[in-house]
């Protein structure tokens, strides 16, 4: 049986809208977290995280995910003070999403090139205010793909900050070790386990 002409469009977006097995899937929810991984601590009397200079924060939208607050959630995941003299400053130096766009040609659509960069920096200062040492970690990642929609251009911000995050991460434990060995902490002694409980037979009355 045929359709008639006025309901073949109805029925074409229909099942346009059923076969949407090819869309790419959602953003993951909510920040990323590096708590899973072991602490950095630092033998000083207290850590800092210091808030970014604005001329350091810039994140073109979308961007559903801020690179700052990728950088100040590692900084605040890893590091810790574990005691001791002076005082660890942490600082976001740079943190930017930036987006390039063309045009296309005649027959292919617009693209775009997303360039994600975090730069941070971990600072000692001792006890009578004077610097004692510091590491410096930065990672550059980029993406092209077609503009899209405002959901696609939204879902690769996100995919690319996180990427930035974890290469961040990875580079600044290794800057910190290799600058700062001599104030890193050795890390904390897991819990002692709880003694077995152990059962005493009852005489027999």
């Amino acid at each position: 049986m045929s359709l008639p002409r006025r309901a073949v469009l109805p029925a074409l977006l229909a099942t346009a809208a059923c076969g949407g097995g090819d869309a790419p899937p959602p953003p993951p929810s909510g920040p990323p977290s590096y708590s899973h991984l072991t602490p950095l601590r630092i033998a000083v009397e207290r850590l800092e995280i210091v808030p970014p200079e604005p001329s350091a924060v810039r994140a073109m939208p979308p961007a559903p995910l801020p690179p700052a607050e990728v950088v100040r959630i590692m900084a605040q995941d890893r590091l810790s003070a574990a005691g001791g003299p002076g005082v660890a400053r942490f600082r976001t130096v740079a943190a930017t999403l930036v987006r390039e766009s063309s045009s296309g040609g005649v027959f292919t659509g617009g693209s775009e090139r997303l360039t994600c960069t975090l730069r941070c920096r971990l600072e000692i200062v001792s006890p009578e205010g004077q610097p004692a040492g510091f590491a410096e970690a930065e990672v550059r990642r980029t993406m092209s793909g077609p503009a899209g929609s405002e959901a696609d251009r939204a879902r690769r911000a996100d995919e690319i900050v996180r990427q930035a995050g974890r290469d961040l991460n990875v580079e600044f434990e290794f800057q910190l070790r290799r600058n700062l060995r001599a104030v890193l902490a050795a890390p904390a002694a897991p819990a002692p386990a709880a003694a077995p409980v152990e059962a005493e037979p009852l005489p027999r009355s």
